[in-house]
């Protein structure tokens, strides 16, 4: 007789399942078929997972309802990219009916594994076949199917069943899709799903992977806090985090060289001015030296200055003894509060200075979760956030941080570029109400026209084109528009099909590896296609786009 799933026996389940994605991780990557550089299927489903691993490795001798419980809250913070979002959503749904089982049986698993389907698709506006959606529907479905035939059916076939049909499925994918099936590949979101599912399988039937050396310890017993006394923190460069908000009496001194002076005394600066105050953030050793140079600018009308090593250390000591960080929720201090996401500290600049409160590191490549986002809307001192992802991949984790929030309105604003996201803040209005800014804001991102520039990260056959890896690449409105050898000659492509339509405004964003005379050429490039033209340009700092391109009538 097939044996029944414990909590334990689950909490093993999952543990297995994130080392068989961790493990397999770089072929669902080479699965995903745009060559671009972006947030991987296979790494963000392997950090997803990791989450859950982590939280199950704390746990001692859970029931099953605890155990899956903890499962969906950990995927669900830790959900990275749509496809960490859409597995956490299967397990979330899954608890749900695991949460009333002592023990579960064939049939619980079949039905659980179809509520957590049921959930996804409910997720998705707009569900695609051919996707990870796809193969958990078909492998679920006969799942069910079975069990309606034989009532009896143990777990181990339940699984059998999911992976052989799961794997049918798959292998369907490559047709469900024509781009797919033009680049010969299947889905990658799927792959992980079965990957993650044949993890479990082994699990059950006490299959173990081996473990590194960080992994065997994750799953050791915590240590004493008294074992961390000599805690080593020499990757924070700076000691204090250290904030101040300057009256701003004497207009004329110049608050470049107080960037520049603040620069060469720390580092995560941010510097933001009107004509009334001054408002800085700096990381350094000398926190009387930065509040002097802002004392030069009028009165100080707020200081805070945090010991970092201290703070860290404490951190440390707390996660070694298994202890919970307490969630701060910052008090509302406003009405209206942001939240962005965006890599690069000209980007991160840009969008302080236009009001954003909380930046959230992170864009294509690196897909920050759920539970970054929510960090960053608990520390949003406001009764009302507003949050902007920037990323295609990056709008459902943000979406997914809306329940967990507490005590303050979140509205989610789609932008899918950092364009967008620039130009939803331009638009925002402090006297018109939540529902007519949410109008405004989705209105002005979609009326940005966004180019990029970057790099093909494989080889790759798409849309007709043949591509080489490191080949130059142009995108627009997220679409590939050229490749070529030569860097002018993708961003030149690029430019003259962005000026097919009206331009009055352009903006320039040039990346970590251009320069100012890099984005001049570019200048020129709209100059000749768009003489009337307003045009920007601002130094991004990003990492992965040489140059970010938007156009507006």
């Amino acid at each position: 007789m097939s044996k029944m799933i414990d909590g334990q026996l689950f909490a093993a389940m999952i543990i297995e399942g994130a080392l068989a994605i961790e493990e397999k991780k770089e072929q669902a990557n080479e699965l995903n078929v745009f060559p671009v550089p972006d947030g991987d299927t296979g790494t963000n489903m392997s950090l997803t997972m990791s989450a859950a691993k982590t939280e199950m490795s704390k746990l001692q001798t859970p029931d099953l309802a605890k155990a899956s419980k903890a499962t969906a809250s950990a995927l669900l913070r830790g959900a990275r990219g749509n496809s960490g979002v859409i597995l956490s959503l299967l397990f979330r749904g899954m608890s749900k009916h695991l949460k009333t089982c002592t023990e579960a049986n064939g049939s619980d698993l079949a039905l659980a594994l179809n509520e957590g389907v049921q959930a996804a698709y409910k997720a998705v506006m707009k569900p695609a076949e051919g996707t990870i959606l796809t193969v958990s529907r078909v492998a679920t479905q006969y799942a069910l199917e079975l069990c309606q035939s034989n009532p009896d059916i143990g777990c181990d076939a339940v699984l059998d069943a999911i992976l052989e049909k799961g794997q049918e499925a798959l292998a369907e994918t490559q047709h469900q899709n024509p781009v797919l099936e033009k680049a010969g590949v299947v889905d990658a979101g799927g792959f992980g799903f079965l990957t993650v599912f044949g993890g479990m399988r082994d699990a059950y039937n006490g299959v173990k992977r081996e473990r590194t050396v960080s992994e065997a310890a994750e799953s050791a017993p915590a240590a004493s806090a008294g074992t961390f006394s000599s805690i080593r923190d020499e990757d924070i460069t700076f000691t204090y985090c250290t904030e101040f908000i300057a009256e701003r009496k004497d207009k004329a001194r110049n608050v470049q060289r107080l960037r520049s002076f603040l620069g060469s005394i720390g580092d995560s600066l941010v510097v933001v001015e009107d004509d009334e105050i001054i408002k800085v953030h700096v990381h350094t050793d000398q926190p009387n030296e930065a509040l002097a140079a802002g004392l030069k600018f009028g009165a100080l009308l707020t200081v805070k200055i945090e010991n970092m090593r201290q703070q860290h250390s404490a951190k440390i000591v707390e996660e070694a003894a298994g202890m919970e960080s307490k969630r701060v929720i910052a008090a509302p201090e406003k009405p209206y509060g942001f939240v962005s996401v965006a890599a690069g500290d000209g980007l991160v600049n840009i969008f302080r200075d236009l009001g954003v409160d909380e930046m959230v590191q992170g864009g294509q490549t690196m897909n920050p979760s759920t539970d970054d986002i929510l960090h960053a809307i608990d520390a949003v001192p406001a009764e009302t956030v507003f949050v902007l992802p920037n990323n295609k991949n990056i709008v459902m984790a943000a979406e997914q941080a809306v329940p967990l929030c507490e005590g303050k309105t979140v509205v989610i604003i789609p932008t899918k570029t950092v364009p967008q996201g620039i130009s939803a803040m331009l638009s925002f209005d402090e006297s018109s109400d939540i529902e007519t800014n949410r109008a405004c804001m989705i209105d002005a991102a979609a009326n940005v026209r966004t180019g990029q520039v970057t790099y093909a990260a494989r080889n790759s056959d798409f849309g007709g084109k043949k591509i080489k890896q490191g080949e130059y690449l142009s995108l627009y409105e997220s679409k590939l528009c050229s490749n070529s050898k030569k860097l002018d000659d993708a961003t030149k492509k690029l430019v003259r099909e962005m000026c097919r339509t009206e331009c009055s405004f352009i903006n320039i964003i040039y990346g970590e590896d251009m320069t100012e005379e890099d984005a001049s050429r570019v200048e020129k490039m709209f100059q000749k296609e768009a003489p009337e033209a307003e045009i920007t340009i601002i130094p991004g700092g990003q990492p992965v786009y040489y140059f970010i391109l938007s156009a507006e009538a």
